[in-house]
């Protein structure tokens, strides 16, 4: 029976959605609608039929309804959030467990590879009414008592308070976005790595260096304003005349956000690494004689050009084409469906000017595809940094015979939110079908390093050697 996930965690994040993609793949399965429930699944694609104000509240009151009273944060439990995700993997043995960053592109290379990942940060959302998504430092004083109450009972957690009023703005009239990041693995995670890792098997910390400003308010509680996406930590902190643009559109009363001053740099709420959690390893792995690795990258999307083609290179190695591009969106994502159809996966980590960026940096690089098939995450709102559709039409202008959006309503776009159920859809009438391979291995996986990694500068990889040992030797 599938564990259900405790009732404050966030279904449509990028942890626990890539969580169950991974999961589910190792499992041998797809994710429809990305895992939405039943009733869910035939109401989400109606969205797109209602005008547009009902359609952004009914995407903001989908949300509040995963967010918990804010009284309620003390009842958040470390270790159920991670017997919960352990529990969604098969119990048999792997050679090695990936724990740490998200990353879609990181899903991807697990699926290859055949392992599990553990995340180091998971999302709670918390509701909160009476805070304007632009009053950065009344959501700052909102939060502080919920989230020492969170604190009080999970020592082993970091908080990461974040505000995002530029791509959150539809949420943030009803909830703020708490992120944990787990400083130890405790003792589900360390369970599951002595069930299933081999003596000498090997844990490889998935290390994403990416920072951002933040106001620290204890040594586990911080605030950060601002997110990854279109504007610029700058544009956060200082504003600018895409931030005025922006809010006098959206009726504010501000022509610029005047958040708390930050007091440091640390990891990124979402997508950054908390070394505390890699010492701990260290410690873990010293004590039970297993190997450690990692997998070192400074953006959320530096691994997707890699994994793209390392998938292209193993279609050639099977010997099926490899001239079908998937650019996926967040967590519009589905790794067995990837390769059932021979796409060659590059992930991006959001709808924004950089990931649009990121797309056609790899495609300017790489040889010519055929076909590319595009998706596009939809968050409602028209914020600071958001690509035109027109320039995601031309983006699919690369492919040599065919480029199309896949389950995206162009005309809706970004307040598209039937995309949810269509993406899927779209992908699983894709022509062509090709059998599942086994893993690909670490060894084989190495090969591939050894003959293309000097291509991929932006990744790197610490330790793969000795954790490849005898499957590489018998590759």
């Amino acid at each position: 029976m599938r564990p259900m996930p405790p009732g404050y965690i966030a279904n449509f994040d990028s942890g626990s959605a890539m969580l169950r993609a991974t999961a589910r793949f190792l499992k041998g399965k797809d994710i429809p609608a990305l895992g939405l429930p039943r009733p869910l699944k035939r109401v989400v694609p109606l969205a797109n039929l209602l005008p547009r104000r009902a359609r952004e509240a009914l995407y903001a009151v989908g949300g509040v309804g995963e967010a918990i009273l804010e009284r309620n944060t003390d009842n958040v439990d470390s270790e159920a959030l991670a017997r919960w995700a352990t529990g969604l993997y098969p119990q048999r043995p792997y050679p090695a467990v990936v724990v740490g960053s998200a990353s879609g592109a990181l899903v991807h290379l697990c699926c290859a590879l055949g392992l599990p990942w553990l995340p180091q940060t998971l999302f709670i959302p918390v509701r909160q009414t009476e805070v304007h998504p632009d009053d950065a430092k009344e959501g700052l004083e909102s939060g502080l008592e919920p989230g020492r109450r969170l604190l009080a009972h999970n020592p082993d957690l970091q908080l990461h308070h974040m505000h995002d009023p530029n791509q959150d703005r539809l949420m943030l009239h009803l909830m703020t976005y708490f992120r944990v990041k787990r400083l130890r693995l405790g003792p589900a995670y360390e369970a599951f790595l002595q069930r299933v890792l081999p003596p000498g098997g090997t844990i490889i910390v998935s290390d994403c260096r990416r920072r951002f400003p933040v106001t620290r308010l204890s040594d586990r509680h911080v605030f950060q304003f601002g997110a990854l996406g279109g504007a610029t930590p700058e544009e956060f902190l200082h504003g600018g005349p895409r931030v005025e643009e922006y809010l006098a559109r959206y009726g504010s009363h501000r022509r610029r956000w005047d958040p708390p001053a930050p007091t440091e740099e640390a990891p990124e709420a979402e997508w950054g690494f908390e070394p505390r959690l890699g010492e701990d390893i260290e410690r873990f792995a010293a004590a039970h004689g297993y190997r450690v690795a990692r997998i070192v990258f400074d953006e959320p999307e530096d691994p997707s050009p890699l994994v793209a083609e390392l998938y292209r290179w193993w279609y050639r190695e099977r010997r099926i084409p490899a001239s079908r591009l998937l650019i996926e969106s967040f967590i519009l994502l589905d790794p067995l469906l990837a390769l059932r159809t021979g796409s060659a996966p590059f992930w991006m980590k959001f709808n924004m000017e950089p990931s649009a960026e990121a797309a056609e940096r790899y495609l300017r690089a790489a040889e010519p595809f055929d076909e590319i098939n595009l998706t596009l995450f939809a968050h409602g709102v028209e914020c600071v940094g958001l690509p035109p559709i027109g320039r995601w039409r031309r983006l699919l202008g690369h492919a040599r015979r065919a480029g199309r959006f896949l389950g995206v309503d162009e005309r809706e776009y970004p307040r598209d939110f039937a995309v949810l159920t269509r993406f899927h859809d779209a992908l699983e009438r894709l022509p062509a079908r090709y059998p599942i391979p086994g893993p690909l291995g670490i060894g084989r996986f190495l090969d591939f390093l050894d003959r293309h990694g000097h291509r991929f500068p932006e990744v790197r990889f610490h330790g793969l050697e000795a954790a490849a040992g005898a499957s590489r030797r018998a590759a």
